[in-house]
């Protein structure tokens, strides 16, 4: 059988990275031509150690902003639509062309310079979904500049945190943020504050009025200027600044990705691989080929996807792109994504599988999908919705693969694809538009690999994915190890952390001798090449020396028709070590309000949990209830909160304090999920769960 074109392109692009790569760089505009596509080196760090190092397009000098903007409008394109905002919580909607977000960009360039913003200083972006924050990022980097995103929302305490991390120049942010349908939250207070705690000052702080709630009174003594009157002086003045071009090894972004130690890991994106990576994969992998295109990205920028897919790869095709502020549910319903596929003629959607959980909770018979929009033809225009941010459920993968075949374009797909802060773009998936990597003017579109529900796709060109046992060595294809690459990674991917050389190497490479890179997750890749990422490495359950991940046990609880969305993690269990324990929230609209589930229920679940898994994984038990899995604000199931939830209450402390990282989506969900637990070890649980030393003192 023919290898296929996707494969044909992986293969390429490991065994000639050199003229792989230089083929894509081709694409885009550089002021000075890099003199290769890769080079090896070795870094030696401060401690003695050495380790391989690459790097990316040496000798090559470019604009990021100049190829998002100014290229399109010199190309004839400037009266395309780059960007519509959609605003479902202040019921307001604007679309910028090129032309107007060159003027926009080089104007507020222009300020920020006169504000004393240089080339490689670092800017702190702290902003809602709104288009002065897509401007803002283009600026900095127009000036060469690094911009570091940070969730707007973030508390005071990880915000200074941040800030004496990069030490920003200036921090640009707006008077108000808007959280679905809860009142605006001002912005004053937390930036005000975060300064206060900070060790480091900034010495701007740039403010973008909102007439939702207004920043006042501004304080010109501390450095506080108001965003609306310098942009607008500097349109009465002419004010613009030029793109200029920095080295491809230079730094575009920092964005900030949880540590182990609590401290925040400073993942910085070089300017040259970032731009040739992302202007490749959104061709190829996501099937945007330009103006005509339309991505719909329901992330936000203070995550990686909303960098890479709500801004820069969409600008970097041509496309256009649709900014939203809003939720997947309640602003106002279950149907926002939906009107937005319609209104905008969405051709690519991309969202966290967190959010159609959300949506089938609120509409468990897709009417809003069949009945309104897709009854109409709203959604002809949908070639493919793409999940990413936690693992997919077969299930989910399955009901949207039906829906889009249906009553989206002919050949619509679901992929399922994985990727990091670290990685900047995805690692595996299913291409879309695969002949792209043979030739990219190409506009041709091959009818892509089959889907495998469960399967996050194959690896993407120039990532180099292995599995690999605790010592490091190659497992046998379907068995579950360690998620590794070999390096270089593909042009997109870090290369350091900022500022933080030796926590690179012992965050990454350490482990396995700087043989492979962690990734940090635990999955396998089948005889056929596809990814299957199951967990966190450190979510794996070890039930009487079987290692089980949490990801599987899942899917097999969530394939139950009764159960919408599940969390399982491990309790201690004094037989075999720990067992898995599942949160369960149902699909009923009425959700009963019991901690425990029936008994039909809790059997049939454990049926199916022995079916896929095997009798050694049957469950230890299992919570029902509404609101109770805590999430991040990206979509990740916080397991390790409930994981220290149950063991606390093993031992009889159910009021204990737990660790919550800054990044959670509904901090009330932590108490939910305590009380439910409560409620279910006193019912339920009391003996069965209790630690050995709780069990103990009961006694006395």
């Amino acid at each position: 059988m023919a290898q296929y074109i996707q494969d044909q392109v992986y293969q390429d692009s490991l065994e000639n990275p050199e003229e792989f790569w230089s083929r894509q760089a081709s694409q885009l505009a550089w002021h000075r031509k890099p003199t290769k596509a890769f080079q090896r080196t070795t870094k030696k760090l401060k401690s003695g150690v050495t380790h391989d190092h690459w790097s990316w397009f040496p000798g090559g000098k470019i604009s990021t902003t100049y190829n998002c903007v100014d290229r399109h409008v010199l190309n004839g394109n400037g009266d395309k639509v780059a960007i519509c905002w959609d605003s479902p919580v202040t019921g307001l909607k604007e679309q910028y062309t090129y032309n107007e977000l060159l003027h926009e960009v080089e104007t507020l360039a222009g300020v920020l310079r006169e504000e004393g913003v240089k080339k490689c200083d670092v800017v702190l972006i702290y902003m809602p979904m709104i288009p002065a924050a897509l401007f803002a990022m283009l600026a900095i980097a127009r000036l060469g500049a690094i911009h570091a995103v940070v969730f707007g929302g973030f508390s005071p305490p990880s915000l200074a945190q941040r800030m004496e991390a990069s030490r920003p120049k200036a921090i640009m942010t707006a008077s108000c943020g808007i959280d679905g349908s809860k009142p605006p939250m001002p912005y004053k207070g937390l930036i005000r504050e975060a300064v206060e705690k900070s060790s480091y000052k900034p010495q701007k702080i740039i403010i973008w009025q909102r007439e939702q709630l207004r920043w006042d009174p501004i304080s010109r003594e501390t450095g506080e200027r108001n965003w609306n009157r310098l942009v607008k002086s500097a349109r009465n003045r002419g004010l613009k600044a030029a793109a200029v071009p920095v080295k491809s090894s230079d730094g575009l972004y920092i964005i900030y990705t949880s540590g182990t130690t609590g401290l925040p890991k400073g993942v910085v994106r070089e300017v040259g691989g970032h731009a040739v990576g992302l202007n490749f994969s959104i061709k190829y992998l996501f099937g945007v080929h330009g103006p005509g295109d339309v991505m719909f990205c329901a992330s936000d920028i203070g995550w990686v996807v909303g960098h890479s897919y709500i801004l820069y790869a969409p600008l970097l095709a041509g496309a256009t792109t649709v900014l939203f502020e809003g939720k997947p549910v309640g602003t106002p319903d279950a149907s926002t994504f939906w009107r937005i596929i319609e209104e905008y003629k969405v051709t690519t959607m991309s969202t966290a599988p967190t959010a159609l959980r959300a949506i089938r909770r609120e509409d468990g018979d897709n009417d809003y999908f069949e009945q309104i929009y897709g009854s109409r033809g709203g959604l002809r225009t949908l070639r493919a919705l793409f999940l990413a941010g936690e693992r997919s459920e077969p299930s989910i993968v399955q009901m949207y693969g039906e829906l889009l075949k249906r009553h989206c374009a002919g050949g619509a797909v679901v992929v399922d694809n994985w990727w990091s802060s670290e990685s900047g773009s995805p690692i595996s998936g299913i291409a879309l538009s695969a002949a792209a990597g043979k030739d990219f003017t190409s506009n041709h579109r091959h009818a892509p690999l089959p889907i495998k529900p469960g399967s996050a796709g194959k690896a993407m060109p120039g990532f180099d994915v292995r599995v690999v046992d605790d010592e490091g060595e190659e497992v046998k294809r379907g068995t579950m190890g360690n998620v590794v690459m070999a390096i270089p990674l593909a042009p997109t991917a870090f290369t350091t952390l900022w500022e933080d050389e030796d926590r690179f190497y012992r965050g990454y490479l350490k482990r396995f001798n700087g043989r492979w890179l962690d990734t940090g997750d635990a999955g396998m890749i089948d005889e056929d090449g596809y990814i299957s990422i199951m967990a966190r490495s450190d979510d794996i359950i070890n039930v009487a020396a079987h290692r089980f991940s949490t990801g599987a046990i899942e899917q097999a609880v969530t394939s139950h028709p009764d159960i919408a969305e599940c969390a399982v993690v491990g309790i201690p269990d004094a037989l075999k070590g720990h067992l898995p324990f599942a949160f369960v929230t149902l699909s009923t609209h009425h959700h009963p309000h019991p901690a425990v589930p029936d008994d039909k229920l809790f059997k049939e679940v454990q049926q199916k949990v022995r079916e896929q898994i095997g009798a050694i994984a049957s469950l230890g038990g299992m919570i029902q209830g509404k609101g109770m899995i805590p999430k991040t604000r990206s979509g990740k199931t916080l397991r390790r909160v409930l994981k220290e939830l149950v063991e606390n209450a093993t031992h009889d402390e159910f009021a204990k304090e737990v660790q919550v990282p800054t990044t959670i989506e509904d901090i009330d969900a932590v108490e939910v999920a305590r009380a439910k637990i409560r409620e279910y070890f006193t019912h339920k649980g009391s003996e069965k769960h209790r630690a050995p030393e709780a069990r103990a003192k009961a006694k006395l």
